[in-house]
Formats: structure tokens, sequence, C-alpha cells
């Protein structure tokens, strides 16, 4: 099949219904279809957009120990996590096959093969066709993250085709990290996606550096968070809005091109989705002067080494 060079990218720049999957998945399915009647191959989303971000954990003294708050705010993310193995993203893989669009959204995931009773920070890639292609656990939850996400393996640092381009996607603050950008870059990336909780302050620079580095288009989404957006019912409400700002998460979604040059400049504090066109023709052009996975490198000198076992505490032989 001969592709088109051209390809539509949906940035889902939205807020979640905190801490209710299922209303965030019906907020989720909305955008697909704005996506897909954009004419865009693939949408993306925000980190842990479903069902959304533990902004709780800085606003409530979260490391305290043996604290029965923290406990009972724990307890009621994990009954909201989701379960893949479950079904918890049938509705969007079904979709996504209806309307031919690959999605990319960020989950707070409670991972049956690990237990069932933790949390990881997951990023899904589900194809065009609805197939579930692959999962990424963050390598490393940053900071306060740790008291209540599960560090992840090397399983995900995976790409995939969509027309001519070959997507890779990293967490937040993964993105800083050079070694997993160049696992993906290895793997022949040229379309990468990054996602946030949110955040102009994440975005601005790190989204053109990525481009740049890697002669790649690169897609920033991130989420929005607002007080309104928690429900009245979520566990100590007012403790975590105390004195809240107008915007916890202010967006920043963002695309690069390989140049580095803006397609689409970070955008604040609107709930929208967001359209670009990116040129595969492009890609090659800007790879003549520098390649950092081909001519413009050195295996013979330096080369990564990557372990893509999913980890687990167990292995069973029945």
């Amino acid at each position: 099949m001969t592709h088109s060079a051209t390809m539509t990218v949906a940035l889902g720049q939205i807020a979640p219904v905190w801490l209710n999957k299922r209303k965030t998945i019906d907020k989720v399915l909305e955008t697909i279809n704005q996506a897909a009647d954009g004419g865009a191959k693939l949408v993306t989303f925000g980190e842990t957009l479903l069902p959304g971000y533990p902004f709780w954990v800085e606003r409530t003294d979260g490391a305290r120990f043996e604290s029965q708050r923290q406990k009972e705010i724990h307890a009621h993310y994990l009954r909201q996590a989701v379960s893949i193995e479950n079904g918890d993203l049938d509705t969007i893989c079904q979709l996504a096959k209806q309307r031919k669009i690959a999605v990319i959204i960020g989950t707070a995931e409670r991972a049956g093969d690990r237990g069932g009773h933790s949390v990881y920070c997951t990023l899904v890639y589900i194809n065009e066709m609805g197939v579930v292609t692959h999962t990424h656990r963050k390598l490393m939850p940053t900071y306060e993250e740790r008291l209540t996400w599960s560090p992840g393996d090397g399983n995900g640092l995976q790409v995939q085709p969509l027309g001519r381009f070959t997507v890779g996607a990293l967490n937040c603050w993964e993105n800083w990290m050079p070694l997993p950008r160049a696992a993906l870059y290895a793997q022949g990336e040229d379309l990468h996606v990054a996602i946030w909780p949110g955040g102009l302050h994440n975005t601005k620079d790190i989204t053109r550096f990525i481009a740049k580095e890697s002669r790649s288009y690169v897609v920033s989404v991130s989420s929005l968070m607002r007080p309104e957006d928690f429900p009245k019912d979520t566990p100590y409400l007012d403790d975590i809005l105390a004195d809240a700002p107008e915007y916890m998460a202010n967006g920043g979604s963002c695309v690069a091109a390989p140049t580095g040059e803006w397609i689409l400049e970070p955008q604040v504090g609107e709930e929208k989705v967001y359209f670009a066109e990116i040129d595969h023709d492009v890609v090659l052009q800007e790879r003549h002067s520098f390649d950092p996975v081909g001519h413009y490198s050195r295996p013979d000198v330096t080369q990564l080494h990557v372990n893509r076992e999913r980890q687990s505490t167990a292995k069973f032989k029945d």
C-alpha cells in the first residue's frame, strides 16, 4: 500500500473527570470522534489522563507514613485504575477500529501481571485496527509520584508503524532521559510522542530539543486540571483543593518539526482538540546532515544495550 507523505495528528488536551474512570472514558471517546472527524490518523492524550494524575500527593502530606488519609485516597485510586486485562479499554479499542485512527493514551494501570494491587504510569498504544500493540510502564516515577506509582520496565520501549511514519512514545520526564530516547531512535522512530500531566513548563523547551536531536516530529500532549474537574465525591476533596491555584495543569500541548521549529506552539489553558499536519519528506530531508543512529553514529565506539523483558516477581511452570 502506498501511503501519503503527509498525515494529520490530533492532540486531545482535555481534563479528566478526576478518578472517575467511566466518565473520563466517555470524554476520551468524544475526543477520538472529534479527531477522526478532523481527518487525524493519530490522536494522543496526556499522562495518566485515565483516570487522572495523583495531584493529591503533594497537596495532602503524601509522604506521611501510616496515614489513614493517604491509605483511603490510594485505595480510591486503585478502584478507579485501569485494568487492560479486564477490558477497561475495550470501548476505546472498538472506536479506534471503527474510525480507523491510532490512539496513544496515558493510564494509571492496575497491572494484573504484578498482582493487581499496585499502580503503574502506563502509556498505551492502540493501532488503527483497534489492537493494543504495546504498553509502556514509566521507567522511573518522578519525585512524589514514587509514593503512589511503581517503577516500570523496558518492555514498552517499542515503536509502531503508522503510514510512512514510525511512532514511539515516552511518559513525561522520561523524555529527558537520553538512553530511552536513543532506544526509540534506534528502531527508526521519526514521530515521537511525549505525554505529560500538563504544564507549559514541561513542554516549552524539551519538545523542540528532541526534534532537533532526533530530526523527527515531536508531539507533546498535556492534560488540563482545574478545581472544577474534581468530582464532589472525591475523598478528602477539601484538603486537596485547599488554596488550589486556577490550574494544577495548564496544558502546553504543542508540535515541533524535525527542524526544531514550531508547527503548533504550546497551547495553554484551553480544553480543545488541536490538529497538526506533518510531512514525512521533511524527516528525510533533515536526516541528510544528521541521523543520530545512522550515518552520524559510531556503534563501534558507543552502543546501547536494552532489556525489554517484562519483569515479574514470579515465573510459573505448570
